[in-house]
Formats: structure tokens, C-alpha cells, sequence
């Protein structure tokens, strides 16, 4: 498996074990976020700290998870970030628009 998924309280954490967030795993990680939403989870934290590659797809499955924490009323926080992965967020554009932690801890904070 590409990621590991973990339900707490009222959070569900989703690290990526993989070192790409690519047209490899981001479809299943999108299906596996409409299956979380779809079991009424609204908060959502991605942690990326195992994750130094992230492409288009990778993004568009991030968008996907803020979206459905939007949607739902929740939160989505993305942690974990490396160098690389920041770098493209920030180039996109996406850091105005998600909210990013160093750590999953961090994340949790926002949350409760």
C-alpha cells in the first residue's frame, strides 16, 4: 500500500509512504478520500514527510481532499512538506488557499 490510514477522534490521518505522489497512487488515494468523506469524516490531515516528489495529480488529489473538508464542513491540513513538494505548492499558488503544518501534531492542534 502507498499510504497508510488512521481514524481518530475526529480526524483521519493519511500518510503517504511512498516517495512520489504521482499518476501512481494519487487516483487511489483520491478514491480512498471520497470513501473517507463518504463515511461522514470532514477532517482530514495528509502528512507528506516520507513524500520528496509530488506532480499534477498529486496536487489535484490534495485539492480533492481541501475540497471535500470544505464541502463537509471540516478541515483539511497538509503536513510534512519537504523542499521540493513546498516548492511546488507555493509555485501554484496552493499555500494562499490550504492550510500547512510541519507536523502532524501541529495539524492536530488545528483540528481540535
Amino acid at each position: 500500500m502507498e499510504f497508510n490510514i488512521e481514524s481518530k477522534d475526529n480526524r483521519t490521518i493519511i500518510r503517504i509512504l511512498s516517495e512520489k505522489l504521482d499518476t501512481h497512487i494519487a487516483p487511489a488515494l483520491k478514491s480512498e478520500l471520497v470513501l473517507v468523506s463518504g463515511k461522514g469524516e470532514k477532517n482530514i490531515i495528509l502528512d507528506l514527510e516520507k513524500c520528496n516528489y509530488c506532480d499534477s495529480s498529486g496536487l489535484s488529489a490534495i485539492l480533492v481532499a481541501n475540497r471535500l473538508c470544505k464541502n463537509a464542513g471540516g478541515k483539511f491540513v497538509l503536513c510534512g512538506l519537504n523542499e521540493a513538494v513546498e516548492r511546488l505548492i507555493t509555485i501554484s499558488q496552493l499555500d494562499t488557499v490550504l492550510t500547512i503544518t510541519t507536523t502532524v501534531k501541529e495539524a492536530e492542534k488545528m483540528i481540535l
